[in-house]
């Protein structure tokens, strides 16, 4: 099965373009990005050919894996669906509630199948982890601090325009909903708020009644970066086993499983466009709670009567 890339920025290079060379199942035959020269760098050490045509892109392809700011992904997506080709997303898929319904539907008309790639979502001891927490049931809420250094000075990230842009609600808030929605459920409601620099917490609610908090945050220092999801209910606690296998591996399960997908035609996997459609329901009605307040208005002038200084 053929897959191409889509991307060349360091996410595309150091974990979708070796995951996708490494993996024995598939073939990865094309990288597109709207700078020739610079596909041409991410192609050349695994054989691949470079793109800068969308359509002669897709054209030579089955699956076309993304590594792109999310508005960009959506857009490209949605036309590479429609073109009837299979799809790996980064998260988020879309940051507007329309454009991720645009793009599930266009796979849903198409009838491609799809993942999205929720990084620990195919981790084994996390998977492991959360199927033993489903099995014991009885989870009443959980909390989890999502405290990243990604835009750190000295960070992989820190010239990623898109994470400045939409902070650590969009770039971890994904990951966040993707470990707590298993077990506590869908997400019926959400409330937010800033904190300090690009901080921010969340308050959910989960169908039947479970609650969870998360904060997020992409500015730590770098001695403070820490990740920790705990529930707790009539099992006592569980807390989150750290991750073991960098995120190239993680990316390899996400392609066999996207292969197996479309060898059975089956569009119904746990972290497709649907779940990732619904993330960004979630994201969107958080991103309301915590959007910038109108400029104010300046005070009107005294009145004329009254000295400076003085009051009525």
């Amino acid at each position: 099965m053929k897959f191409g890339l889509v991307g060349t920025g360091y996410w595309a290079r150091h974990a979708h373009a070796e995951a996708l060379a490494n993996e024995q199942t598939i073939e990865f035959v094309g990288v597109w990005g709207r700078d020739l020269g610079r596909a041409t760098e991410v192609a050349a050490p695994y054989g691949a050919q470079p793109y800068d045509d969308y359509d002669a892109f897709l054209a030579g392809i089955d699956v076309v894996d993304f590594s792109l700011d999310p508005d960009v992904q959506a857009e490209l997506a949605t036309r590479a669906a429609a073109a009837g080709k299979h799809l790996l997303l980064e998260k988020p898929m879309a940051t507007s509630v329309e454009a991720a319904a645009r793009l599930e539907a266009a796979a849903e008309k198409s009838g491609v199948c799809s993942v999205v790639f929720f990084t620990r979502r195919y981790e084994p001891a996390h998977r492991k982890w959360l199927e033993t927490l489903q099995q014991q049931g009885g989870w009443r809420g959980a909390w989890s601090l999502w405290i990243a250094d990604g835009l750190t000075p000295g960070s992989r990230f820190e010239s990623s325009a898109w994470r400045r842009e939409k902070g650590p609600l969009w770039d971890i808030g994904p990951h966040a909903l993707a470990t707590l929605w298993p077990i506590l459920g869908p997400v019926t409601a959400v409330s937010a708020v800033r904190g300090d620099h690009d901080l921010v917490h969340l308050v959910l609610t989960h169908e039947g009644g479970a609650t969870s908090t998360a904060s997020l945050t992409l500015t730590a220092p770098h001695e403070a970066a820490h990740i920790e999801v705990t529930f707790w209910g009539g099992s006592g606690l569980s807390t989150m086993p750290p991750s073991e296998v960098p995120s190239r591996e993680s990316l390899r399960v996400a392609i066999r499983e996207l292969v197996d997908c479309i060898k059975r035609g089956d569009r119904s996997h746990p972290c497709g466009v649907a779940f990732g459609r619904q993330v960004v329901e979630v994201l969107a009605l958080a991103n309301r709670h915590i959007s910038p307040p109108p400029t104010p208005r300046p005070p009107p002038p005294s009145p004329s009567h009254l000295a400076p200084g003085t009051s009525e």
